[in-house]
């Protein structure tokens, strides 16, 4: 009789599946993991599933910079999302499972010749490829602020990532990847400034899967056996420091291949884009009579920014918005672009926030939609 282990709240499958006889541990899925990625697959037209696939088309800068990619670079590209926030220039960006460079040379162009983009993956044969094309990219862009770093996700340390010394976090369906997800998002908020940001695109399931899946290495490089339930990522969060993720994006996850569908698809899957800052955030939305007014000076959002799924924001519009977003609105990178009035000296209750606030996560009891929405 076989025994079915699913994971515990919070608790990343691998890191329970070590405990099992005869189940791969971390190391093992690691090496699953490089395998797949750097000898299984020779393209993104392998993939047998869209989850780590690009569903919808980039915004026009961010297409007009891919049309300055290497083709092999680009060939080789293995993503769920577009982990690319605005206000980059002159910033130093950090992708974490960077793969073949593609979404690296897209933020090389972002952040111009003062900027900086680190790209630090396990797979020595899509390193190959970044690197291959860097004098490429340089002579195409007319400057050089890439490099490329082997190392593991879930130590940054060892890859000379250092603490406080990166303004962007992004990756592009790799968390799932990893063995030891608490880990990497706490590493994430170590090396972000205060202020800075983590942006990214990844899959995730509507409940808690069974860690034997791991042992099935199409599953995992596939990015589905390994995705976190939407409410242990919002509390493996919480622990590392993040108290409110916003959820940007979402789309349905398609298990276009038959076996894969047999094996797996009891669960659904969305891929999710989600921000989070490294700030002294609350935990819920609270009403401190903050108003918000976007300034229509980011070059693609003329007319309004979207800070995620419920906070839209028309140019020149005020806006009441909760502390949470007032902060993230005027202690980051984005601050040049806001006016944020009020402080925080009187309070007023619950702030009546919108949608989802952390991936998956709903708003708090008798909240409902909110000026800001």
């Amino acid at each position: 009789m076989t025994t079915e282990v699913t994971q515990q709240p919070g608790q990343s499958q691998q890191s329970q599946q070590s405990e099992q006889p005869g189940q791969p541990g971390p190391s093992q899925v690691a090496e699953a993991v490089k395998d797949y990625y750097g000898k299984v697959l020779a393209s993104s037209a392998d993939l047998k599933t869209t989850a780590c696939c690009t569903a919808t088309a980039p915004p026009p800068h961010i297409a007009a910079a891919l049309n300055r990619v290497h083709e092999e670079v680009k060939d080789r590209y293995y993503g769920c999302g577009s982990p690319i926030p605005p206000a980059l220039e002159g910033a130093t960006v950090l992708d974490l499972g960077c793969g073949s460079g593609r979404d690296v040379y897209v933020l090389a162009q972002l952040v111009g010749p003062t900027g900086r983009v680190i790209g630090v993956d396990m797979t020595d044969e899509q390193l190959a490829v970044a690197r291959r094309h860097a004098d490429w990219h340089a002579e195409e862009f007319g400057y050089a602020n890439v490099e490329f770093r082997q190392g593991y996700i879930e130590d940054l340390a060892a890859a000379g990532i250092e603490d406080g010394s990166v303004d962007l976090v992004v990756s592009n369906c790799v968390l799932n990847l990893s063995p030891d997800k608490p880990r990497v998002l706490a590493e994430i908020f170590r090396v972000l400034r205060e202020g800075g940001e983590m942006y990214v695109s990844d899959i995730f399931a509507d409940r808690r899967l069974p860690a034997g899946l791991l042992d099935n290495p199409v599953l995992v490089g596939e990015c589905l056996a390994g995705a976190l339930y939407t409410e242990d990522f919002r509390r493996v969060l919480d622990r590392a420091g993040c108290a409110d993720a916003r959820t940007v994006a979402e789309s349905p996850v398609e298990l276009t291949d038959p076996e894969v569908a047999r094996e797996i698809g009891f669960a659904t899957f969305t891929s999710r884009t989600v921000r989070a800052f490294k700030l002294p955030l609350e935990d819920l939305c609270e009403d401190y009579g903050q108003v918000a007014v976007y300034r229509g000076t980011l070059p693609e959002h003329p007319h309004a920014f979207d800070l995620d799924d419920h906070h839209h924001f028309p140019t020149g519009k005020p806006l009441l918005v909760c502390g949470n977003t007032a902060d993230m609105l005027s202690a980051t990178r984005y601050a040049p672009h806001f006016t944020v009035t009020g402080d925080k000296s009187t309070h007023f209750g619950p702030f009546p926030c919108g949608p989802a606030t952390a991936a998956g996560a709903s708003s708090a009891p008798g909240q409902g939609a909110a000026a800001c929405c």
